[in-house]
C-alpha cells in the first residue's frame, strides 16, 4: 500500500519523453519529500547477452563530487605497513587477527583492501567475502601497497559498477542536498567509465538499453544519455 506521501508523487513518468540529467534533476529533487536526504541514483541496463560472449563490467570510478555517504574502511596488512593505514584514515587495521575475525563472521565495514603479501590469506576466505562483494581485487585498485592513495579514494567518493547477470547497472550520484553541477560531474564520470569499458569489450551494437534517474523513495524518469553508446 502506498503512502500519503507517495500518492501526491507524479503519475505515468514511464511514458514521459526522455530528458537529458539536467533537464531532469529538478523534478527529481523536488520529489524527495521524505525528512532525510536522499540518493539521487542512476540505473542502467545493458546489452550484456552478446553472441558470441556475455559482457561482464566490473570496474570503478572515482566521483569528482563525492558519494556523500561515510564509508567504513577495513585493511588486511603486514605489520610495517600498519601506521601507513591508520594514517590514511582506515576504520579497522589488522593482520591475521583481523583475518581470523573475518573468518568468524565479524565484517563491521563496508570496503576491504588489502597488500599483495595478505591476499593468499584472504583469498581462502572467498565463501565469506565473495558473496559480499568485499574480495579485495588488484584490478579495483583494493589490492595494493599504495594503502594511502587506495583509503583515500574509497574514503572520498569511489564507487563501483558492476552489472548483475540480467544486465543491469544501479548507482549513487550523490545525495538530493548536492548541487546540480556536483551531480552532473559524478553522472559524467560514470558515464565516461562505461564508455571505456565498452572500447574494452566486443560489444556489437549499443551497450546501453535503457537508463533511468529516480530518487530512494521516489519516482524513475527516462534518462536521455548525452553520448551514443
Amino acid at each position: 500500500m502506498s503512502s500519503k506521501r507517495y500518492k501526491k508523487l507524479p503519475k505515468n513518468t514511464s511514458e514521459l519523453p526522455a530528458k537529458e540529467i539536467g533537464q531532469l534533476l529538478p523534478d527529481l529533487k523536488k520529489n524527495c519529500t521524505t525528512k532525510f536526504d536522499e540518493s539521487l541514483d542512476l540505473s542502467i541496463q545493458i546489452n550484456n547477452k552478446q553472441k558470441k560472449n556475455e559482457i561482464n563490467i566490473r570496474t570503478i570510478v572515482n566521483l569528482p563530487g563525492g558519494s556523500g555517504k561515510k564509508v567504513k574502511v577495513a585493511v588486511v596488512c603486514e605489520g610495517t605497513k600498519t601506521s601507513e593505514a591508520k594514517n590514511a584514515g582506515a576504520d579497522l587495521v589488522g593482520s591475521d587477527d583481523l583475518i581470523e575475525k573475518i573468518k568468524e563472521g565479524k565484517i563491521n565495514f563496508e570496503k576491504l583492501i588489502c597488500t599483495p603479501g595478505m591476499m593468499i590469506k584472504l583469498s581462502r576466505l572467498g565463501k565469506v567475502l565473495g558473496p559480499k562483494g568485499l574480495m579485495p581485487n588488484p584490478k579495483l585498485g583494493s589490492v595494493t601497497e599504495n594503502l594511502k592513495s587506495a583509503v583515500s579514494d574509497a574514503k572520498s567518493g569511489q564507487v563501483e559498477i558492476r552489472n548483475d547477470k540480467d544486465g543491469n547497472i544501479g548507482v549513487s550520484l550523490g545525495k538530493k542536498s548536492f548541487s546540480d553541477d556536483k551531480l552532473i560531474a559524478n553522472y559524467r564520470a560514470i558515464i565516461d567509465t562505461l564508455e571505456k569499458e565498452k572500447s574494452n569489450n566486443t560489444v556489437k551494437g549499443e551497450l546501453i538499453k535503457s537508463s533511468y534517474l529516480t530518487s530512494t523513495m521516489g519516482i524513475s524518469y527516462k534518462l536521455k544519455l548525452e553520448k551514443s553508446f
